[in-house]
């Protein structure tokens, strides 16, 4: 069987290589055809579990049919909703295979997510089974939980609770049950997971995802990047989300070692267990830098300016390299001679090379020096980050996607790493750039908001026909909420975001609203917009209510000069008023914290076009406006 989608002669080449899936239909059906090819392989390891878990390829699918079955022998139904609240670990990956084998689908969320989240998940998703990380996130939900399930299963092998009103097993005791396996048949329009985002009322949407969609995922990805049998994988992002999930489906498809890792473990086991390939968000490259940074102002003052000598020489050399290569954007989008640019690469070659030699290759030792590619997704990665990595020889190929589109829609490929955009479409998608304001198609070079169309694009929002009409229009365009725009050749560069969600550069995506609501409930605040896209933390502009300002002076016995913003007593009272309201507001997350802040001398008003007609913030409107201060403040 052929690939569906229009291939160039180099994606066709590496997609022959790599793939044997072309003809499943669904996930979990992955699985036997992997065990027979990579039978005695590690598929899992998870090193820091006590005591640590190593599962092969044809353990894995042996306990993925078996859960499965155990399933089925519980009365789990085809086509029914099955909840999982539980975070990263090889029983997580056997019993997210294992539901989809069923011939159910999951509903997926971390243990540790807001109690009030969790029963909002449960009710929308209908699950009348729960799978749960253990005892103490099934005590967390409460007698409450008994209302609405009927089946409970531990991902540990802790004893059931004697008193459970339901019928509860744990991970051992479903894989002993015996049965035998029903297969049900499952079609790729079938849905698979429901993967829930944050809404701006508060209650999350689910994201259907369909076999379909994630098994594009599988089969484009071969055509970007080629791992061989063995290779290792680590893994720190949350397997329930999206991104983390298909990749981990397609590196085990492809016969990878996955090594389960955490933040406090990650510097020893990129050391340890020199992976491969990594997949992540820019606030863990920003931490590998930062690293990197702190020992270079170990050095001695000689050394540090060594170093420095060295990182300035090659960031020219890397542009040079790059207009050689075809890789500036700027002459992309205005092509022009390259002459001086090789000779100017040519002369700067030998002392990169030096820096290599000397610099360079202890940085890489940080990331176990084994790194082929390392792929990060849910945010922008720093023009510093980027060249840092670019300078010292760890191949970054930063890609763009949403949940709604399983997500990956663009990637930079390894023979085309063109920064600072996310890369070129996938095989099968089309990207389309629209005027904000009036839906026509904008030409190369031109922003306007992210419409994506293609196979990966969601079914729809679980029982939400309303929000799915908004998403996605009759012709099948998802509306991305980002802002954008197209070089000639079809590279995505993400400029801003038209949609409220802020995505923070460890991939929370936080809905600014609700924030923004608490916040105004102070007295000495008139108007509030949360920043903070790709930032480490939550950034507000701020116009203080003068009139109340002037009153709280009264109050205090100091008068308050109405318009001064300089006064040192207003930074400190907003801070606390901000921390006050937030912390105090239902569902609050530490992510949810305004780090930093800024104050603004003139309202927000239709008349200066910063707000609509109907009073809404017009928030691409006021980052551009106030572009500057907002860079300064993350700076």
């Amino acid at each position: 069987m052929a690939y569906p989608y229009p291939l160039t002669a180099l994606e066709k080449a590496n997609f022959d290589r790599t793939t044997n899936y072309l003809d499943i239909q669904s996930i979990p059906a992955v699985w036997p055809i992997a065990a027979q090819q990579f039978s005695d392989v590690v598929a899992l390891f998870a090193p820091h579990l006590q005591p640590q878990v190593s599962i092969t390829y044809r353990e894995m699918y042996r306990q993925i049919l078996a859960f499965a079955t155990g399933l089925q022998s519980l009365g789990v139904q085809p086509r029914t909703s099955v909840a999982m609240f539980a975070d990263n670990s090889p029983r997580w990956f056997i019993a997210d295979q294992g539901t989809m084998m069923s011939g159910a689908f999951n509903a997926v969320r971390s243990g540790q997510a807001e109690t009030q989240e969790l029963f909002a998940i449960l009710a929308n998703s209908e699950s009348k089974t729960l799978i749960i990380e253990d005892l103490k996130t099934l005590k967390k939900l409460g007698e409450q939980l008994y209302e609405q399930i009927d089946l409970v299963i531990l991902l540990t092998d802790e004893a059931a609770p004697a008193e459970s009103p339901v019928k509860t097993l744990n991970f051992s005791e479903v894989l002993a049950l015996p049965g035998e396996f029903q297969n049900p048949q499952l079609k790729p329009s079938d849905l698979a997971t429901l993967i829930y985002t944050s809404g701006t009322s508060g209650n999350p949407k689910g994201v259907m995802l369909t076999h379909a969609n994630l098994l594009h995922q599988i089969h484009a990805a071969a055509t970007v990047v080629q791992p061989m049998a063995g290779d290792r994988i680590l893994s720190i992002l949350p397997s329930w989300h999206s991104y983390e999930r298909t990749c981990e489906y397609y590196l085990l498809s492809q016969g990878c070692t996955q090594t389960y890792t955490n933040i406090r473990y990650l510097k020893q086991d990129l050391k340890e267990h020199k992976p491969q390939y990594m997949v992540a968000v820019p606030r863990l490259w920003e931490s590998i830098y930062e690293g990197a940074q702190k020992q270079f102002r170990e050095q001695s003052a000689n050394k540090q300016k060594l170093v420095k000598f060295f990182f300035d020489i090659s960031e020219k050399y890397i542009a040079a390299r790059r207009i050689c290569n075809g890789l500036d954007i700027n002459r992309q989008m205005q092509p022009s001679s390259t002459m001086g640019a090789k000779i100017k690469s040519l002369v700067l070659a030998p002392l990169h090379n030096l820096g290599e030699k000397l610099v360079y290759s202890k940085v890489r030792e940080a990331t176990g020096g084994k790194i082929r590619h390392v792929i990060s997704g849910g945010g922008a990665l720093p023009k510093h980050i980027d060249n840092f990595f670019e300078i010292v020889g760890v191949s970054i190929l930063v890609g763009y996607g949403l949940t709604e589109t399983a997500p990956i829609t663009n990637v930079r490929r390894p023979w085309r790493n063109l920064r600072p955009t996310s890369g070129l479409p996938l095989p099968g998608t089309e990207i389309k750039i629209v005027d904000l304001d009036s839906g026509k198609t904008l030409s190369a070079g031109q922003k306007g908001l992210v419409l994506i169309r293609g196979p990966q694009v969601m079914q729809g929002y679980y029982r939400n026909p309303e929000a799915t009409a908004k998403a996605i229009d009759s012709a099948g365009w998802f509306n991305s909420g980002d802002l954008g725009m197209l070089t000639p050749q079809g590279d995505l560069t993400i400029t801003g975001r038209a949609k409220d969600t802020i995505v923070l550069s460890n991939g929370e995506n936080i809905e600014p609203q609700s924030i923004e609501d608490a916040c105004l409930f102070s007295p000495y605040i008139d108007q509030i917009m949360l920043v903070g896209q790709d930032a480490k933390f939550l950034g507000a502009l701020i116009v203080p209510n003068q009139e109340a300002l002037v009153n709280w002076g009264k109050l205090q016995g100091e008068p308050w000069q109405e318009g001064n913003l300089t006064d040192p007593r207003l930074e400190p009272l907003l801070r606390a008023e901000m921390i006050k309201l937030v912390q105090n507001r239902p569902g609050y997350r530490a992510d949810d914290r305004i780090g930093v802040f800024r104050l603004l001398e003139t309202p927000f008003s239709i008349e200066d076009g910063t707000l609509t007609q109907s009073l809404k913030l017009k928030r691409h409107v006021v980052m551009e406006r106030y572009h500057d201060m907002i860079n300064e403040m993350f700076s």
